[in-house]
């Protein structure tokens, strides 16, 4: 397997954070991050509840009460769940952290009508939850297609009370992100790649050979090392209705709503402190978000060495870390 080529700027951005965590990634750290994020979850105080929103009622989560100002997460999909934000408890040391289902995932209502699985319904989610839960001051952080959600509502609707956007392994472009996606699979095996042209050609992406072969490419890039598992999450389903409309059959094939889908070009529209975030070897290429952070007024990148779109539960500790330091000096800054 080749690792993802890195830019001069990013190895740098490599080295800073692992100085920044060098005493969260010792070996024996490692070695006991899973258990510790993993039950920490359950060492805060929390609550739980739905929360009217456009189209139906989501389920939402908050965990801790400290007196930073609270960070609420969005999860991944579409049609994804948020129930892995569990591993973002020990945050709740200096703040709450909220996170909820998305209409028609996990614990929120599963209404039937697709005509809400649409881009604007989903932003005015986003501000539904916020105005429930009084969160006229906040940090937001979004986790791939919840990365996708950020940049639309803070590009879309200005919002106001926004401290900071951590966009975590974001969709930021489609058209970028299948250009990414065709390199990464120019780099698996010659016989991987055949089996998933012939699948596409001939329309047989529902087969036994082409779900390998997409395995393949997942074990590389989506989820490369292995995470622990999250109690909370059994029994939690995701959408794949949802998924497939809006974004489609794989991660490198888009057919849905979003396929044309781009905030590249107005990023440096937003103006909050923002918080790039990767594994190395990321679906989400590291060299694509610097080139998207560079357009920003005030924007940083931090590579998780060693891990893949799942970095945020393969290097826990790591990832932990590089958001309570940027969440952190955010709110150290005058107003």
């Amino acid at each position: 397997m080749h690792s993802l080529p890195l830019a001069p700027r990013l190895m740098a951005a490599v080295a800073i954070a692992a100085m920044g965590i060098a005493a969260a990634c010792s070996p024996k750290a490692d070695a006991a991050s899973d258990t510790l994020l993993t039950a920490a979850a359950d060492t805060f105080p929390s609550q739980e509840g739905m929360i009217d929103v456009p189209g139906g009622k989501v389920w939402y989560r908050k965990i801790g009460n400290g007196p930073g100002v609270p960070l609420l997460a969005m999860h991944g999909g579409p049609g994804g769940t948020s129930c892995r934000f569990e591993v973002l408890a020990p945050l709740a040391n200096e703040r709450p952290v909220i996170f909820y289902d998305q209409l028609g995932s996990g614990r929120s209502e599963h209404p039937t009508d697709t005509a809400l699985w649409n881009f604007p319904r989903f932003v005015q989610e986003v501000d539904a939850v916020r105005r429930a839960l009084k969160l006229d001051t906040v940090h937001l952080l979004g986790h791939s297609w919840g990365g996708a959600l950020a940049a639309e509502y803070m590009i879309a609707t200005k919002p106001t009370g926004v401290k900071s956007v951590i966009f975590s392994s974001p969709l930021i472009s489609t058209p970028r992100w299948i250009a990414d996606a065709d390199s990464l699979r120019e780099q698996l095996p010659a016989s991987i790649q055949q089996v998933l042209d012939d699948n596409e050609k001939a329309g047989t992406i529902d087969s036994p050979a082409y779900k390998a072969a997409t395995d393949s490419f997942y074990a590389r890039h989506v989820r490369r090392l292995p995470t622990p598992p999250i109690a909370r999450c059994d029994g939690v389903a995701s959408n794949d209705t949802i998924y497939r409309q809006m974004w489609g059959p794989t991660e490198f094939l888009s057919t849905g709503s979003l396929k044309a889908w781009s905030r590249a070009a107005e990023m440096r529209e937003i103006t909050a402190p923002s918080l790039f975030i990767a594994g190395e070897f990321d679906e989400a290429r590291p060299t694509t978000l610097e080139e998207f952070r560079a357009t920003m007024r005030d924007a940083r990148l931090v590579v998780i060495p060693g891990g893949a779109h799942a970095a945020m539960r393969e290097k826990p500790a790591e990832y932990i870390a590089a958001v309570r330091a940027f969440l952190i000096d955010v709110d150290r800054r005058r107003p």
